[in-house]
C-alpha cells in the first residue's frame, strides 16, 4: 500500500511539474491580453446575465444562467475551498494563497474561454439532448479525427473527478467534531468512516440520478446560502482580529517570493501549491466545469462565458481568502500537527466557537 502511495504521488508531482504550470498560468495570461481584460471589463455585464437579465426559456438548453454557475460552484466550493486552502499553506506556507490570486484571475479568462466553446459546440447524446463538454467541443470543433482525444478526456475524468478528496475530507471532519467528542466507533474507526460515507452517498445520488436539471435546481437554491453562510463567518472571524490583517497580508506577499514550503523550503514549491490548490479549487482549465455551463439555456455563447468567469472570482478570491486569511490570524496554520480541513476547523471553532463548528 505504501508502495502504491508513494507512485501515485511521485506521478501527481511529475504532473505538476513546470510545464503544466507555465500551461496554466501563461496560457491564462495569453487569454488574458488577447481578449483585452475582458473579465474586468465586462465582470457588471456578466453579473446583469447571471442575475436573469437576458434570460430566455425558449432557448436550448436545461438550465439558466444562475443554476449553471451553482451547479459549476457546487463542485468547487467546499473541500476544495475549506482544505484545499489548508494543505496549500501547510505544504507551501502563506504564500501559496498569493499564487491562488494569480492563477484565480488569470483562470477568469480560461474559463471564459471554454466555457463559451461549450455552448458554441454543443452536442447531442443517444437520447437527443444536447450536452456540453470538453469531448464535444473536441469532437465537433476539431472534428471526429480528434474524437481519441475526446475519448480519452472522458476516461481521465472519469477517473480524476471521482469525489474522493471531497469525501475523505468530509469523513474526517465529521469523525473529529461528531463521532470522537460522543464517543461512537471509538474502537473502530473504520465502520464510522463506512457509515459516513454511505450516507453521502445516498444524498448525493438523491440529487444526480435526477440529471442536470435536478443537479441545477438543487445547486441554485443550496450553493448561494453556503457561500454566505460561509463567508459571513469568515469575516467574523477578520473583524474580530482587524488588528492582525496588515501583518498577515504582507506575510503572503514576503512568503510569495522567499519560500517557506514544508517540502523544499524554495519559492517553486510555494508556486507549485498555490496554483495547484487554486485549479483544485476554481477548475479553470481543468474542464469539468464546461460541462454544467454547457447546459445553460441561451443562444448566445458568449453569454455563458461571462457568467462562467465569476466562478473562479468567487471561489479563490472571496472563499479561499477568507479561509486562507482565517487560518494565518488565528495562528493554527503554526501547528505541524494540523492539516486539511482539521486546519480550518480549528481555526473557525478557536475563533467562533461552537458557531464556528457549525458554520462549516
Amino acid at each position: 500500500m505504501i508502495n502504491i502511495e508513494s507512485a501515485i504521488e511521485a506521478f501527481a508531482s511529475f504532473m505538476w511539474g513546470p510545464f503544466l504550470l507555465i500551461l496554466l498560468v501563461f496560457g491564462g495570461l495569453f487569454f488574458t491580453v488577447y481578449c483585452r481584460f475582458i473579465p474586468f471589463r465586462y465582470f457588471k455585464h456578466g453579473l446583469d446575465i447571471l442575475l436573469g437579465k437576458y434570460d430566455n426559456d425558449d432557448d436550448p438548453g436545461d438550465i439558466n444562467h444562475f443554476q449553471a454557475l451553482s451547479a459549476a460552484l457546487a463542485g468547487t466550493v467546499g473541500m476544495g475551498n475549506i482544505s484545499g486552502v489548508a494543505v496549500a499553506i501547510h505544504m507551501g506556507g502563506p504564500g501559496a494563497l498569493f499564487w491562488m490570486w494569480v492563477s484565480a484571475f488569470v483562470g477568469m479568462s480560461t474559463k471564459f474561454f471554454t466555457c463559451t466553446l461549450a455552448i458554441l459546440f454543443r452536442g447531442e447524446d443517444d437520447l437527443g439532448e444536447l450536452q456540453g463538454g470538453p469531448m464535444y467541443v473536441i469532437q465537433e470543433g476539431l472534428g471526429q479525427k480528434f474524437k481519441p482525444l475526446a475519448v480519452l478526456f472522458s476516461t481521465a475524468g472519469l477517473i480524476g473527478c471521482l469525489p474522493m478528496f471531497q469525501a475523505n475530507q468530509l469523513t474526517q471532519y465529521i469523525r473529529d467534531s461528531v463521532f470522537l467528542p460522543l464517543g461512537m466507533f471509538s474502537s473502530n474507526p473504520f465502520i464510522g468512516n463506512v457509515v459516513t460515507g454511505i450516507l453521502i452517498a445516498i444524498l448525493v445520488a438523491g440529487v444526480i440520478f435526477g440529471g442536470i436539471k435536478r443537479i441545477g435546481l438543487v445547486a441554485g437554491r443550496i450553493v448561494p446560502i453556503m457561500v454566505l453562510i460561509y463567508l459571513l463567518g469568515g469575516l467574523g472571524i477578520l473583524i474580530k482580529n482587524y488588528d492582525k490583517l496588515g501583518s498577515i497580508f504582507n506575510l503572503i506577499i514576503t512568503d510569495a517570493f522567499t519560500g517557506n514550503a514544508v517540502v523544499g523550503g524554495i519559492v517553486g514549491e510555494v508556486i507549485r501549491q498555490g496554483i495547484r490548490r487554486a485549479v483544485f479549487s476554481n477548475e479553470a482549465g481543468l474542464g469539468t466545469e464546461v460541462m454544467a455551463h454547457g447546459a445553460a439555456k441561451t443562444k448566445e455563447p458568449v453569454r455563458e462565458g461571462l457568467v462562467a468567469m465569476i466562478g473562479p472570482f468567487i471561489d479563490t478570491i472571496l472563499v479561499c481568502s477568507i479561509t486562507a486569511f482565517a487560518i494565518l490570524v488565528s495562528g493554527v496554520w503554526n501547528d505541524p500537527a494540523l492539516n486539511g480541513v482539521s486546519m480550518t476547523a480549528k481555526a473557525f471553532s478557536n475563533e467562533l466557537g461552537l458557531l464556528g463548528e457549525f458554520i462549516l
